[in-house]
């Protein structure tokens, strides 16, 4: 059984953009990197619908929500951190 391939988003990016080029057809593309012509026409359309993105700011808000969200994150760690440290020192004196 063969496994299902996976391929990295800059890969995915840089095959788009030569698909979007239009350079080479799509069947010279995908025999050049080894994928289905399919796989390139939607990476093709992803990339064309959000291209837009990033000169809306769209890109800005989602790297700000994910700084939010690592802070919040590191502010969980310390509190769970904490705990940990007072159960161990509790039950260090309970034996």
């Amino acid at each position: 059984m063969k496994s299902r391939r996976r391929f990295s988003a800059e890969f995915k990016a840089k095959v788009a953009l030569e698909a979007i080029r239009g350079e080479q057809t799509l069947s010279d593309l995908a025999a050049r990197y080894e994928v289905h012509p399919n796989m390139i026409t939607n990476w093709k359309r992803q990339a064309i619908e959000n291209m837009a993105a990033v000169f809306s700011g769209a890109a800005e808000h989602s790297n700000k929500a994910n700084d939010d969200q690592i802070k919040d994150l590191h502010a969980k760690i310390g509190q769970l951190t904490v705990e940990r440290d007072f159960l161990a020192k509790a039950f260090g004196r309970c034996r």
